[in-house]
């Protein structure tokens, strides 16, 4: 059940993003939907390796 007295109809979908180190946010629709989407891209493992990653910071901060 939620917290803070909150009530949701029955059948309501919801998004629960929970780490009990740390507080609460909340996000607006489109944040939400940008998180929805990123969580579906690693679901379909729509990845990049930390090496990758780091590789293509390296270029934006030192172009050639």
């Amino acid at each position: 059940m939620p917290e803070d007295g909150v009530t949701l109809p029955e059948g309501a979908k919801v998004t629960v993003i929970a780490d009990d180190d740390e507080e609460a946010f909340e996000v607006s629709p489109e944040e939400e939907r940008e998180l929805l989407e990123a969580i579906a891209g690693v679901e379909r493992g729509d990845t990049v390796s930390a090496a990758d990653l780091f590789e293509r910071l390296s270029r934006k901060e030192n172009p050639r």
